[in-house]
This record gives C-alpha cells, structure tokens and sequence, in this order.
C-alpha cells in the first residue's frame, strides 16, 4: 500500500488574473448600489401614490440582489470570499422623469462597465468571459427599456402632473 496522498488545491481566479477578482467585487459594489436607487425609487413612488410604478422599481431592486448574489455565488465557486463593498443608500429624486433618468444613467454604466470587463476576461479566463455574457445582455436588455421610457416621457409634458399620471398608468403596467 502506498502512503497518504497530498490533495490538490483548487485554483482561484486570482490564479488567472486578480484583476478578474477585483472587478467582479467591483461589479457586486455597483449591483448593490443599483439595489438601494431602485429600493428608494419604489419608496419615493409609494409615497408619490405612483402604484404602478412602485411595483415595478421594487421588481428592479429584487433583480439587483439577485444580480448581486449571482455574481458572489461565481466567485465563491472559484475559492474566493466576494468582498462586498459599501453603496450608497440614499438618494433623493424630483419627479419620476428624475428617476428615469437616473436609471438609465446607472444600467448604461453599468452595461459599459460589463462589456469592458467582458473584454478584458477573454484572454485570461475564457470561462469567465462566458459567465459576464449574461450581465452583458441584462443590461443591454435594461438600457433598451429604459431608453424606451426616456421616449415615452418625450411624449408627454413632464411638468403636468396628470400627464405624468398618464405615462405611469400605461407605461408601468404590469
């Protein structure tokens, strides 16, 4: 019989790249950031009695979470403990076009952000290039839908609180 076997240790990404590492923690920072705007978006829409539209911005903090979490079950698999780091937790808005606004200044950046760090992987970590894939395409997906929001505003006198009333009522439908 032969004697007691070493066991392998599993690589890390860092083992690849610790650049991957850091911008995928960097990532979790932004998804948790995005949470807490969609999370004060939904509460400002309660209080402003935009029912539809506080539905759906909760929906949209549910999926950052999940986003989040995605992303930190990636890197635990690679023998990595994510580091969460701190977001921001307040904001404050004027209106609901502000809100608008806003989130597709976020899910653009946050697409930019993807794509770029799609780019860099390729080389690296084939593996990982396929995993961003799919936050690529949730943003891309989430720029088209809120750049479709910008236009319907476009329609409407933003400034009249009715017509507002108008584009919440049919555009956050569920």
């Amino acid at each position: 019989m032969t004697g007691p076997t070493e066991l392998v240790t599993p690589k890390t990404l860092n083992d690849f790249s610790d650049a991957i590492s850091t911008a995928l923690n960097e990532r979790i920072g932004d998804e948790y950031a995005a949470h807490y705007f969609y999370r004060n978006a939904a509460n400002w829409c309660k209080n402003a009695n935009y029912k539809n539209a506080t539905a759906y911005f909760e929906g949209e903090a549910s999926s950052e979470l999940d986003h989040a979490k995605g992303l930190q079950d990636y890197l635990t698999q690679w023998n990595l403990l994510p580091a969460i780091p701190a977001a921001p937790t307040q904001h404050s808005f004027k209106n609901l076009a502000d809100i608008i606004n806003k989130a597709y200044e976020i899910e653009y950046d946050l697409m930019v952000k993807y794509s770029d760090n799609q780019k860099e992987f390729l080389a690296a970590h084939p593996a990982t290039f396929n995993f961003i894939q799919k936050y690529v395409d949730i943003q891309n997906e989430a720029v088209a839908e809120y750049s479709d929001l910008l236009n319907a505003l476009n329609l409407v006198d933003i400034n009249n609180r009715l017509d507002v009333l108008y584009f919440e009522n049919n555009y956050f439908n569920q």
